[in-house]
């Protein structure tokens, strides 16, 4: 494992103390793993270059970095934001959840703090939206530097609890945003189906972007716990006894079936869906929002 990878692994980000020296951590690991990899082209990208096209002028080549990496890039001297991002970061009390050393809050809240790393960077504008069954904070977007402490902070504060209500509050952001942009949805999205699918429809119908990563843990995909237990919601605190073992097959199937028609359906209405457990590398989780970004490009 190269030096910087052990700042993508999640357990590592749980014991640093600051939420923005995560992010940036992850983020120069991240980006110093892609110009290692072969997607060359990506990591100049955040470098202010873009790869030569057939009809850009020569003259434009930046001929010393054709000596070092053997492909022709054009310099960009273009520094005006071109994207307005929201970041939608769920913070009801199922997010607690944590099988492990990690909870899918906290593993949400590191990959929101580096995408808004990344956004930044690119001079991009970024917002933060933290909702539970409403909406809880509002950050409009700016792309000024001073403007990351600003977002980093409210992640750190963020306190879970509460209830979901997706649907509800992706319609009052919809309504809100005036602006085309990217809308990034960071969630375990365990609410009424229905609901939240027209809510995600509702953006795509105002034109946004729309990518959405399904944060869970993986003991909520294949139920592998082993004996008989008290299982208490973790937003209404009700309770239950079960054996897992008995109806382990019937969960599983009926979990996947769920997401596996969360996903078609979202495709369908070209919305980008990924789906995280906690125990991922978040460079992959980053990779998909770059492969985004660079189609938006």
């Amino acid at each position: 494992m190269e030096s910087y990878q052990k700042y993508l692994i999640p357990e590592v980000l749980a014991k640093l103390k600051q939420i923005d020296l995560k992010a940036k951590l992850v983020v120069e690991g991240f980006l110093s793993g892609l110009h290692r990899s072969p997607y060359k082209g990506f990591s100049q990208e955040f470098a202010e270059y873009r790869v030569y096209m057939p009809g850009d002028e020569p003259k434009r080549i930046d001929w010393k970095v054709y000596a070092k990496t053997d492909r022709y890039f054009i310099r960009e001297y273009e520094e005006e934001t071109n994207l307005k991002a929201y970041i939608l970061l769920d913070a009801s009390g199922s997010m607690k959840y944590a099988s492990g050393k990690i909870s899918k809050l906290e593993y949400a809240s590191y990959l929101a703090a580096s995408l808004a790393y990344l956004l930044i960077k690119q001079r991009d504008s970024v917002g933060l939206v933290t909702f539970t069954s409403k909406l809880d904070d509002y950050v409009p977007p700016r792309s000024s530097p001073a403007h990351l402490p600003v977002i980093l902070n409210k992640i750190d504060k963020i306190k879970p609890g509460g209830d979901t209500d997706l649907a509800y509050t992706f319609h009052q952001l919809a309504e809100k945003i005036k602006r085309r942009g990217l809308v990034i949805i960071l969630s375990d999205l365990f609410d009424d189906k229905e609901k939240v699918l027209s809510a995600l429809r509702h953006f795509r119908h105002k034109k946004h972007e729309v990518l959405v990563f399904n944060i869970l843990d993986k003991n909520e995909l294949d139920f592998s716990f082993g004996q008989p237990m008290i299982m208490r919601d973790l937003e209404t605190n009700k309770e239950i006894t079960l054996d897992p073992r008995v109806i382990r097959k019937d969960y599983q199937k009926t979990v996947n079936t769920f997401f596996a028609d969360f996903k078609r359906r979202c495709r369908e209405h070209l919305i980008d869906y990924h789906q995280i457990t906690t125990d991922m590398l978040l460079d992959r989780a980053l990779f998909d929002y770059l492969e985004k970004r660079s189609r938006l490009s």
